[in-house]
């Protein structure tokens, strides 16, 4: 089954120096309907101004992924790490027993364009850990690049504590891939930029999601062009 959340369904708010739009129950937006999708708690699609951002707040129990856009995102947190991303880098944290972080822009100039997701843990009670990893935006070319998954087989992939893995495409106009996952799992599907075809009937634009289940085979085919986020989840 392939249930489709268009773009203009998701939660919607400008706080002036934040626009954010929320795909999950989160903050100020509460729908019990909407809290979840297996371990997925989280996504937020945030522009926040240049030199703005979230200031120190504290996490627990979480694991959290920024993917960058567009621009650069700061992070800081109470375990001592600092690192600033662009895209093409992905910033993974474990809140774990809790840690306190700050995300920020850092530019003068320039608006930060960037998902950021939540997901629950396998297990709790883990020390936090931060990591920064970077990949080759060249390998995203008409191929499912895996992110971020649970046992990373290189130092381009960020490890998660939860059984999934976060997949980048650039799918070209006319081009097609097809995602095949373990029978009981789910796909969570969001169009970054462009317009995607789903198994040859399912329409996508950007920024449309799909939450995908009891479909173990994915046909993946675009008219245009697409830029997408995939996630393999238990």
């Amino acid at each position: 089954m392939i249930q489709v959340y268009p773009a203009q369904s998701r939660y919607h708010a400008d706080y002036g120096w934040l626009k954010t739009y929320h795909s999950f129950s989160f903050g100020d937006y509460y729908d019990p309907n909407n809290i979840q999708f297996g371990p997925m708690r989280v996504l937020n699609d945030d522009f926040v101004a240049p030199l703005r951002g979230f200031g120190a707040h504290p996490h627990q129990e979480m694991e959290i992924v920024s993917i960058v856009l567009k621009g650069h995102l700061k992070h800081e947190d109470s375990t001592g790490h600092t690192a600033t991303t662009t895209f093409g880098g992905v910033q993974r944290m474990s809140a774990g027993t809790g840690i306190v972080h700050s995300e920020t822009n850092p530019s003068p100039t320039e608006e930060v364009n960037f998902l950021q997701l939540w997901f629950l843990p396998e297990v709790r009670g883990l020390t936090p850990s931060y990591e920064r990893t970077t990949f080759n935006v060249e390998k995203m070319k008409n191929a499912l690049l895996p992110v971020v998954t649970k046992n990373p087989s290189s130092s381009e992939i960020a490890h998660i504590h939860q059984d999934l893995t976060i997949y980048l495409s650039d799918l070209e106009a006319g081009r097609e891939l097809t995602f095949t996952q373990q029978e009981g799992r789910r796909i969570f599907f969001f169009v970054i930029e462009g317009d995607v075809t789903l198994n040859g009937e399912t329409a996508l634009r950007k920024r449309d999601s799909a939450r995908i289940t009891e479909t173990p085979t994915l046909h993946i085919a675009s008219e245009n062009g697409a830029r997408f986020m995939l996630i393999d989840l238990p």
